[in-house]
């Protein structure tokens, strides 16, 4: 599977697949490294390389101008999105990262209780893999391609998601930095 195939076949637009290309590459290889400097973990590595690369293919359906996104779903929606392409694609296992990488999770309660626009089901990462993407993924902006987050900033980043991201954050600082 080449999922700069799938990129090319729904992301066409210049900006918005520049956007998307440098900050999935970013997260592929933060997270390539963290699977490679903790080979206690075994993840798949070349899984983890696709599916960072696709993780965040729903931003193509999205209104999110800043980022040169002009579909017009709310961009909280980019996940489930994105799974749905995948799914389309018959790439379940990777489909899962999509929907499970926002914030550091979400669960059903959180759903609720902040009436998303979602379906009512817990979003966690559940694998290694789908852990190690998400938390790869905090330390990339798309609105600042160029530079990386420190462990706190993206811990900063997080806290609008409540303590219990943080929670989990901080204790994938310690599994996986």
């Amino acid at each position: 599977m080449n999922p700069l195939e799938i990129i090319d076949k729904y992301c066409k637009e210049n900006e918005l697949r520049h956007i998307l290309l440098v900050h999935s590459r970013a997260v592929a290889d933060k997270a390539l490294t963290i699977a490679r400097n903790h080979p206690e973990l075994q993840a798949d590595e070349q899984f983890i390389e696709e599916a960072a690369l696709l993780h965040d293919i729903g931003i193509v359906w999205v209104n999110a101008p800043a980022i040169a996104c002009v579909g017009t779903e709310p961009y909280i929606c980019h996940g489930i999105l994105g799974a749905e392409i995948l799914r389309a694609e018959g790439l379940e296992r990777h489909a899962l990262v999509c929907e499970r990488h926002t914030g550091t999770g979400l669960t059903l309660q959180q759903i609720i209780a902040q009436q998303l626009p979602l379906p009512h089901r817990d979003m966690q990462p559940v694998s290694i893999e789908e852990q190690i993407i998400c938390f790869a993924d905090k330390f990339f902006s798309k609105t600042r391609l160029e530079s990386e987050k420190s462990a706190e900033q993206a811990r900063r980043s997080l806290e609008k998601f409540g303590e219990e991201g943080l929670v989990k954050f901080d204790a994938w600082c310690t599994c996986f930095l």
